[in-house]
């Protein structure tokens, strides 16, 4: 039985950085240095599920409030 053939059983959590970008990381290991929860866990799939829904801009949020400074200052 290969690795990809094991039911993956771990539950996982969504946590986010600073730049508002997502990802999953084991419910029972301490997060990341920067990264915090956002109140949902589940299976990887839940979670990735969760992510693909919430998380619709992929720009970090230093480069959107950057974007939107420069739109502002056009008009």
């Amino acid at each position: 039985m290969s690795w990809d053939d094991q039911e993956d059983t771990t539950i996982y959590k969504v946590v986010v950085n600073e730049e508002e970008q997502y990802s999953i990381w084991p419910a029972d290991r301490e997060n990341p240095l920067g990264w915090n929860d956002v109140s949902k866990s589940g299976t990887k799939q839940e979670c990735l599920d969760y992510i693909e829904e919430v998380w619709t801009d992929m720009r970090p949020l230093s480069l959107r409030k950057k974007m939107a400074e420069m739109a502002q200052g056009d008009g």
